[in-house]
């Protein structure tokens, strides 16, 4: 909790670290409420993170954010994890208590979801049958929150079919485990489609997928910001498909990461979304 007599301070922590926008977002923010203090990009070998997260109170951080490839690890070292990071196996954000304490979230969830109801307000997750592309950890975000919004059927079409049927393990009869070589068709019907692959990431392949059998009326998202524009969002919005690109969930992640830190929860204005366009 912000208190007006020190110097705030938060982070990131990743390796690598310093492509992150989140410094860029809860500097605005900093900025935007008059408060002293800073985000900064911290970048932590695999061998550093529980040192690094141990020296947090002494070095008089609020907390960080934990980026690629540290969230599952984290998740190992903090002093209590909230129920939402424990069903997705994975923490994005640290908050440090008054007494040093570790305390892990994990707001992918709550952020794809404000995401999708920002940019496409009518959405319901139980309107039909979810698609979704990979089995890591964006998709187990997803997938979470799919699930607190209603969704009753997510098809999780993953390369390797065992981690998709990890999913079902992890979130219940729900999630119906898709063959890669079977995605097309387990388009048919559907409300929604979302991509949690790296795929269409820029310097990445795009995302071989047909959309024939995708309704029109099926809303497509995709978790990759850079391009804004995937090419699947392209194609999407070309047969008639309502898309949600994936820079909305970065940013509200960041709102109740910055909250659980500085007490305020924040909001995304379109003069931050412009902002954080112009460096993509």
């Amino acid at each position: 909790m912000a208190d007006g007599e020190r110097f705030l301070m938060a982070g990131v922590m990743g390796w690598p670290v310093l492509h992150s926008r989140s410094p860029l977002l809860h500097n605005h923010w900093l900025a935007e409420r008059g408060l002293k203090g800073v985000y900064v990009p911290l970048e932590i070998k695999v061998e550093n993170l529980a040192a690094a997260l141990r020296a947090l109170p002494a070095l008089g951080f609020s907390g960080c954010n934990l980026t690629i490839p540290h969230k599952i690890e984290a998740l190992k070292i903090v002093d209590a994890v909230d129920p939402v990071a424990a069903r997705i196996g994975a923490i994005n954000c640290v908050a440090v208590n008054a007494d040093g304490a570790l305390d892990g979230f994990n707001f992918d969830a709550w952020g794809f979801v404000e995401s999708v109801a920002e940019r496409a307000p009518g959405w319901r997750a139980g309107a039909g049958p979810a698609v979704v592309l990979g089995a890591g950890g964006g998709a187990r975000a997803v997938v979470d929150g799919l699930l607190q919004r209603g969704a009753t059927e997510i098809r999780v079409a993953n390369r390797t079919l065992d981690r998709a049927e990890d999913l079902r393990a992890r979130f219940g009869s729900a999630i119906r485990p898709v063959a890669w070589t079977d995605r097309a068709r387990a388009l048919a019907g559907a409300a929604m489609l979302v991509n949690t692959t790296s795929q269409g990431m820029k310097g990445q392949d795009p995302l071989d997928l047909a959309l024939e059998a995708l309704p029109t009326t099926a809303l497509v998202c995709d978790i990759v910001y850079v391009p804004l524009e995937t090419e699947l969002l392209r194609q999407a919005r070309a047969r008639g498909n309502p898309t949600v690109d994936g820079l909305g969930m970065l940013l509200h992640q960041a709102r109740p990461a910055f909250q659980k830190w500085f007490g305020d929860l924040p909001t995304v204005t379109p003069e931050l979304r412009a902002k954080i366009e112009a460096t993509l």
